[in-house]
């Protein structure tokens, strides 16, 4: 067995769900600046799978189910509005993205500011209570 990784665009992708799967997906495009890739919609307005890109990136997500996976997580707001996990976005403009995310409401849980290590960024919650890190510090050259 090999432990080298696809020579591909990403090899690691955060996959999500969500309660109300169509409003996240406009609201991380609208307010992050994600773009649709693919997005699989069921016939009653839920969605089977979405792929969401943001440079070589992406998330995966999809609506609740109650499936064998589905039932391997728990919503935020299910365990007390804590997460297990969270996603930090690379940006060119953490001011900008900051001005997007005040203005659609979100909740800002670390305020704007430069960091000690290099970069500047915020970190927020999303409409459904997922924790993003938004920043200009890029780890692969920073």
């Amino acid at each position: 067995m090999s432990n080298v990784p696809k020579n591909t665009n990403a090899t690691v992708m955060p996959c999500m769900r969500y309660r109300d799967a169509p409003a996240a997906i406009d609201w991380l495009c609208s307010t992050l600046g994600f773009e649709r890739n693919l997005v699989v919609p069921n016939e009653d307005g839920t969605i089977a799978h979405a792929q969401l890109s943001y440079g070589n990136g992406m998330v995966m997500l999809g609506s609740i189910f109650d499936t064998e996976y589905g039932r391997l997580m728990k919503q935020p707001a299910e365990i007390g509005n804590r997460v297990t996990q969270s996603i930090y976005l690379v940006v060119n403009d953490a001011d900008a993205v900051y001005e997007r995310a005040t203005r659609a409401g979100a909740p800002i849980l670390m305020e704007l500011k430069d960091e000690d290590y290099g970069g500047r960024g915020f970190t927020l919650r999303d409409p459904e209570g997922h924790v993003w890190s938004i920043g200009t510090y890029d780890p692969w050259t920073d």
